[in-house]
């Protein structure tokens, strides 16, 4: 069916390209001012090992910086995904469907943070599969939406005062929605702190989730690096904890009001169990009131829906997604 939007869905190639080089940095050592104890002689030590550190350092810093220019270097960043310049790389317009909002995600904790909430608020959407693998979310159509190239991005056309808005950060989308229907945010200005409170934890804490996956799953056991799991395992664990004390003679997050709190952290605790296989390591299971809370939020079925609209794993009729019934 023909959109009402003008929209089309050119497809393009990713492009290889070698970033500019950086400008040139410069460095001082030194200044006025210096105590009457440090001996000219002692000064000048200082100085020249504060010299050698930043010249070694600026040598590995051009080691690095030429090993991702090279093409040899951008293959082993995630196959090419990773690099050092932002933007677009090819050209290519995003999909659009009938309805006003425009989901451009995949189902990862943050993409499914935000299918989670549009499917409790029942409003209707249109969900296209971003590959990141493939590096869709590369092309200057995404770029336009989300110029940090992540996903989830989202298009809402019938934003504030008619107009079309874009929105990046997860976050931000379920603040932005919680606040359009004035639903799943507390109404009472000390609870609302405290739901915002929480998301911005959820916000500043998933990355450091997000890199105990990624040294624990996928990069540190191939190079027997102890130093980042240790590291992150500890982090991800302490993470655990300081939700499980907040949910003690809880329902919820903050309280007995079901919130985007919930909907933001619960994605990733998920995560750490059915993405990581994290769950004996953590000991996830000694988290009692996190066990419950979790349980209690899978239990809904907008929840269960939500998780699987374009998943990797998921059925065909969830990928490409628009919700059904209201065409």
């Amino acid at each position: 069916q023909q959109s009402r939007w003008d929209c089309r869905t050119d497809q393009g190639s990713i492009e290889q390209q070698t970033p500019t080089a950086p400008a040139s940095m410069a460095s001082e050592a030194g200044g006025a001012g210096a105590g009457a104890s440090i001996s000219r002689s002692e000064r000048g030590a200082i100085l020249l090992g504060v010299a050698g550190g930043l010249a070694a350092g600026a040598a590995l810093g051009v080691t690095l910086y030429e090993a991702w220019r090279s093409a040899q270097g951008r293959a082993h960043a995630h196959q090419g995904i990773n690099r050092s310049d932002s933007g677009p790389r090819f050209e290519a317009t995003l999909p659009c469907g009938n309805f006003p909002i425009q989901l451009y995600s995949l189902g990862t904790p943050n993409g499914q943070k935000v299918t989670i909430l549009l499917e409790e608020l029942g409003l209707p959407y249109d969900a296209h599969f971003i590959n990141i693998g493939r590096g869709d979310q590369f092309s200057s159509g995404f770029v336009a939406v989300n110029p940090n190239s992540k996903i989830p991005a989202m298009v809402d056309r019938e934003g504030p005062d008619g107009n079309t808005v874009n929105l990046f950060e997860s976050g931000s989308m379920l603040l932005y929605l919680a606040e359009k229907t004035g639903k799943f945010i507390p109404t009472d200005p000390v609870q609302r702190v405290e739901c915002i409170n929480w998301l911005m934890w959820q916000m500043g804490s998933a990355p450091y989730l997000g890199q105990f996956g990624h040294f624990y799953k996928y990069y540190a056991p191939k190079r027997k690096l102890s130093y980042p799991i240790e590291r992150y395992t500890m982090e991800a664990k302490r993470i655990v904890d300081v939700l499980d004390k907040q949910l003690a003679k809880k329902q919820f997050v903050c309280g007995d009001q079901y919130t985007i709190a919930d909907m933001a952290i619960y994605p990733w605790i998920r995560c750490l169990d059915s993405g990581y296989n994290a769950a004996a390591l953590l000991d996830l299971a000694s988290f009692h009131n996190v066990q419950a809370w979790k349980a209690r939020i899978e239990a809904r079925p907008a929840v269960q829906t939500g998780l699987k609209i374009n998943g990797f794993a998921s059925e065909e009729r969830f990928k490409n997604y628009s919700t059904p019934g209201k065409q």
